[in-house]
């Protein structure tokens, strides 16, 4: 991302290393600028693996990327609230679900693409039901063997889904913790194009 112009000043911005730091910057640079550092940092996403009945609710993408393929609830979390809000916010939004938070569940460092996600353990709450919102084609409850694993929109989302089948079946749900490593201009969902590494995981509570 390139900032051609200071939002404090209006002057040209440079890209510069700021003194006492060691990454370049975007930096005001015009004739009687405010020396103005515009920062670009990592952006937070955030959602929800919402349980009902034993099955998982998955929306299937309308807006690229990965339209038509599945996901979780989740989407950039906004100022002003805090990363269940915005998780509890994704979810009505793309599924008009309303749910309660039980758990944190995952937090994951993509390096490569300057995101975070966290996502929450879910469940359904009153009046228990969910429809497409207007970034999705369509919801659906999944029974835990019959998620499309080949049709999982993101990196993040297929090894979350992986990881919370394995927490159902071992009986003991754990917080999972670690840095995805994409490669990049590969497609989101090929699983050939990411790894997970530095995986650490602390057991919550058992089912």
């Amino acid at each position: 991302m390139k900032v051609n112009f200071c939002r404090q000043c209006g002057q040209p911005m440079a890209i510069a290393v700021p003194v006492g730091e060691h990454e370049y910057r975007h930096v005001c640079n015009g004739a009687g600028g405010c020396s103005y550092v515009d920062y670009f940092n990592p952006k937070m996403v955030v959602g929800a693996i919402v349980q009902h009945e034993g099955k998982i609710l998955l929306c299937r993408r309308a807006i690229e990327p990965c339209k038509g393929l599945w996901t979780v609830p989740a989407g950039y979390m906004e100022i002003g609230e805090s990363s269940a809000e915005g998780a509890m916010r994704e979810t009505f939004e793309e599924a008009n679900a309303s749910v309660r938070i039980e758990a944190p569940y995952a937090h994951w460092d993509i390096p490569a693409i300057g995101q975070a996600y966290i996502l929450y353990r879910a469940t359904l709450a009153p009046p228990y039901t969910y429809s497409s919102g207007t970034e999705s084609l369509e919801t659906r409850l999944f029974a835990p063997a019959d998620i499309p694993f080949s049709q999982i929109a993101f990196s993040s989302i297929s090894i979350s889904l992986k990881l919370f089948l394995e927490d159902l079946r071992s009986g003991e749900f754990r917080v999972h913790h670690g840095v995805i490593d994409k490669q990049l201009g590969a497609p989101a969902n090929d699983p050939s194009t990411f790894t997970l590494r530095q995986h650490q995981t602390f057991t919550m509570s058992k089912l």
